[in-house]
C-alpha cells in the first residue's frame, strides 16, 4: 500500500483508546504500539520531523490495523500481551516474558497476609489484578496495610514474633500475632479488603466517606485528608483490565456486528488468562437471513475440527442450535466446552469490546480498488461470474516427510480467514505434491458441497500453486464431485504464469496488473498457511521426540506441552516454578535437568 494510500486512511482511525499494528509487504506485524487516541498517535507518525526509528519504521510499512480498548490502560494490558505474541522486530522492549504483577491475599491462613507477587498459584488464596504499571500493585498493598491492618510479614516470622514489629508502630499492621487485634476483628478487615481489591466501590465508598465526613467533623483533618486520599485510591485501583483473568481460563469471546446485507465478526483469544490473538472474519448477510442464523453460520465454519477448542466460548446472544452445537464441541475436545451468553459482568464487558471491534471492520472503507480487481480478472481469465470468493490451495513437504496441504479464502479481494483450512495428507506416499493437491481440494470442496448454503458455499474460482499438472489435478478432483463447470486456475511461480482450461498455453499477464497481484496474493498466503502448518508439525514431532522418558512426564502432561508450545527452547525459558505448574515439580525438574544434560554434551562437542 502506498504511502499516499497510507495517510488517506488515517481518517478512518478513531479518536479512541487502543493499539496499533505496522505491517509490512508481507503481512508480517513489524511493530505494535498503544494509544489513548489511535488518530492521534498513528498519524504522528507521519509527520515530516519524526525521529529516525519512526522513520524506519514507516519506510517497511505497507499496511497498519488496530484493535479498540476500553481504556488507556487497557491497552498496556494489550500492547503488552500482543508484543510477546508476535515478537516485533521493532518492538525492543516489553518482548521478554515477565509477568504483570498480582496482588496475593493468603485466605488459607487464619490471619491471612496481603503479598505482592508475579504468579498465580493453586494454594488456597485469592490474586487480584494484574496491575500496570507495578507501582501499582505495590501502592494497594501498602493501602491495605495501612487501612484495613492486614499483615505483609511470611508467615514463619508471624509465628515467631513476640511483640509487635515496626510495621505496627508506623500504622500499618493491626498486629494480629500479639493479639492487638482480635481474630474477629482480623475477619472483618479482611472481609473490607477483598471488596477494596474487588473494585466493589458501591459498597465500599458509602462507609468511606462516613468516616472522611465524621473526622472532618470532629477537626480531626489530617484523619479526614487520609480518608480522601484512600477514597481517591478506590476510584483508581478499582479499574480491572479486560484483557488478563487471574482465574487462567481458555476463552473465546465472539463480537458480532451487521450492517444491512453485511455482517463481522471479531474474536478474542484468551489463554490461559492472557488475551493475546484476535480474527477477523466478514460475513455476506442476505436480507431475510436474521443475525442468530449468520451466528450460527459462522460458528459451525469457525470451530472446525483442526481447530483447538477452549473452556469456554462467550456468545452476544444465542443462535439456533446452540446446545447441540456445545456438545458437539465437548464431544470432539474430550471434556466440556461452556457455551455461555452473559448478560452482565466481565465477561460481558468483554463481548462488549470485541463487539466494538466487530463495528469498527464494518465502518472502514472498502479498498477503492476492489471491484476493478475482480473484473479485470474476470476479463483476463474469461470467467463467467465475478470472482468475488477465490479459494487457493498449496501443498508443502520435505522429502515427503509431514506432507500438508492448505486452503486459504479471499472475498472480494481480502483474506476471509473463516475459511482457511488446513490438512494432513491422508492418501499419498512420499514427495507426491500432485497427488495431495488433489485429496486437499476434493476434500475442502466436498466439504463445502455437503454443507450447501446453510454454512458454506462454493468460491467463484480454485487457484492451485504450479502449473499444468497441479492444474489437472485440481480439475480431477471437482469432476469426481461432478463439479466440473467451476472455474479453476494454476499461477506457476517461475515466471507467473496463469493457466486455466481455457488458457492452455498460459497467459503472462503484465508485472503491474492488478489481477495478477490479486492472484500472487491468494497463492502466497496459501503457500504460508501450509509452510507455518508443516513447521508448526515438524516441531511439534521434534518436540515430542525431546520430551519422550522424561521421568514423571505421562502423556498427559505431555500433551500439555506440546498444547502450549512447539519447540524446546520455548519450554527451556520458563522457571521450575512456571514449568512445575503445568507439569508437576518432578516433571519439571527432570525436564530442566535434561537441558542442562543437552547444553553440558553440546558444549564437549563444541570445544573437541
Amino acid at each position: 500500500m502506498a504511502g499516499s494510500e497510507l495517510k488517506r486512511r488515517l481518517g478512518e482511525l478513531p479518536d479512541k483508546p487502543g493499539i496499533y499494528f505496522f505491517k509490512n509487504a508481507a503481512n508480517e506485524v513489524i511493530y505494535i504500539g498503544k494509544a489513548g487516541s489511535l488518530r492521534d498517535r498513528v498519524a504522528s507518525y507521519f509527520q515530516a520531523d519524526a525521529d529516525r526509528k519512526v522513520r524506519a519504521i514507516i519506510s517497511e510499512t505497507s499496511d497498519f490495523d488496530f484493535l479498540l480498548t476500553g481504556s488507556e490502560v487497557e491497552a498496556a494490558f494489550l500492547e503488552s500481551n500482543t508484543i510477546r505474541r508476535y515478537q516485533p522486530k521493532h518492538n525492543l522492549r516489553l518482548k521478554d516474558d515477565k509477568s504483570f504483577p498480582y496482588i496475593k491475599v493468603t485466605l488459607a491462613e487464619r490471619y491471612p497476609g496481603v503479598y505482592f507477587s508475579r504468579r498465580v498459584e493453586k494454594d488456597g488464596s485469592r490474586y487480584f489484578g494484574p496491575y500496570a504499571p507495578a507501582r501499582r500493585a505495590r501502592q494497594a498493598v501498602r493501602l491495605v496495610n495501612r487501612f484495613f491492618g492486614l499483615r505483609s510479614c511470611e508467615e514463619a516470622v508471624f509465628r515467631n514474633r513476640k511483640r509487635p514489629c515496626l510495621e505496627h508502630e508506623l500504622g500499618f499492621c493491626s498486629a494480629p500475632c500479639v493479639g492487638r487485634t482480635s481474630e474477629k476483628e482480623y475477619a472483618a478487615s479482611v472481609r473490607q479488603a477483598l471488596l477494596f481489591l474487588e473494585g466493589r466501590k458501591r459498597e465500599l465508598l458509602p462507609a468511606l466517606r462516613e468516616k472522611m465526613n465524621l473526622a472532618a467533623e470532629r477537626q480531626e483533618f489530617e484523619m479526614a485528608a487520609r480518608w480522601r486520599d484512600f477514597i481517591r485510591a478506590v476510584e483508581e485501583l478499582s479499574h480491572k483490565p479486560r484483557f488478563i483473568s487471574a482465574g487462567g481460563e481458555d476463552k473465546d469471546i465472539i463480537g458480532f456486528s451487521r450492517r444491512e446485507n453485511r455482517a463481522a465478526v471479531h474474536v478474542f483469544f484468551m489463554r490461559r488468562g492472557k488475551v493475546s490473538e484476535s480474527e477477523e472474519v466478514r460475513l455476506e448477510a442476505p436480507p431475510g437471513v436474521s443475525e442468530k442464523a449468520l451466528l450460527g453460520r459462522f460458528l459451525r465454519g469457525f470451530y472446525h475440527s483442526s481447530r483447538p477448542m477452549p473452556d469456554i466460548i462467550l456468545l452476544p446472544f444465542k443462535p439456533p442450535g446452540l446446545n447441540a452445537f456445545a456438545r458437539g464441541l465437548s464431544r470432539r475436545r474430550g471434556r466440556t466446552v461452556r457455551v455461555l451468553t452473559p448478560g452482565k459482568g466481565a465477561n460481558r464487558r468483554l463481548l462488549e469490546l470485541a463487539g466494538r471491534n466487530a463495528e469498527k471492520m464494518l465502518s472502514a472503507r472498502p479498498p477503492a480498488q476492489a471491484p476493478s480487481v475482480l473484473a479485470e480478472l474476470q476479463e483476463a481469465l474469461e470467467l463467467p461470474l465475478l470472482p468475488r470468493r477465490i479459494e487457493g490451495f498449496d501443498v508443502s513437504n520435505t522429502g515427503g516427510t509431514e506432507i500438508v496441504g492448505s486452503s486459504v479464502s479471499f472475498t472480494d479481494g481480502e483474506p476471509d480467514k473463516n475459511g482457511y483450512r488446513r490438512y494432513k495428507i491422508k492418501t499419498v506416499q512420499g514427495p507426491n505434491d500432485v497427488a495431495g493437491l488433489k485429496e486437499i481440494v476434493g476434500r475442502r470442496l466436498a466439504r463445502l458441497k455437503a454443507e450447501g448454503p446453510e454454512v458454506g458455499w462454493l468460491p467463484d474460482l480454485i487457484l492451485v500453486d504450479g502449473g499444468p499438472g497441479q492444474l489437472r489435478a485440481a480439475r480431477q478432483a471437482l469432476f469426481e464431485l461432478k463439479l466440473a463447470g467451476l472455474p479453476a486456475a494454476a499461477l506457476a511461480k517461475k515466471n507467473e504464469i496463469v493457466f486455466t482450461d481455457r488458457l492452455k498455453e498460459g497467459l503472462t499477464l503484465p508485472r503491474s496488473s492488478a489481477a495478477l497481484k490479486l492472484l500472487q496474493r491468494v497463492r502466497d498466503e496459501a503457500h504460508r498457511f501450509a509452510v507455518s502448518f508443516h513447521r508448526r508439525r515438524r516441531g511439534r514431532a521434534s518436540l515430542g521426540s525431546f520430551l519422550d522418558g522424561v521421568p514423571g512426564l505421562g502423556p498427559k502432561k505431555k500433551n500439555v506441552l506440546l498444547e502450549e508450545f512447539r519447540n524446546p527452547e520455548r519450554i527451556k525459558k520458563l522457571t521450575e516454578a512456571e514449568l512445575a505448574r503445568r507439569v508437576g515439580i518432578r516433571a519439571a525438574r527432570a525436564l530442566l535437568e535434561k537441558f542442562r544434560s543437552q547444553e553440558a554434551e553440546n558444549d564437549r562437542r563444541r570445544r573437541h
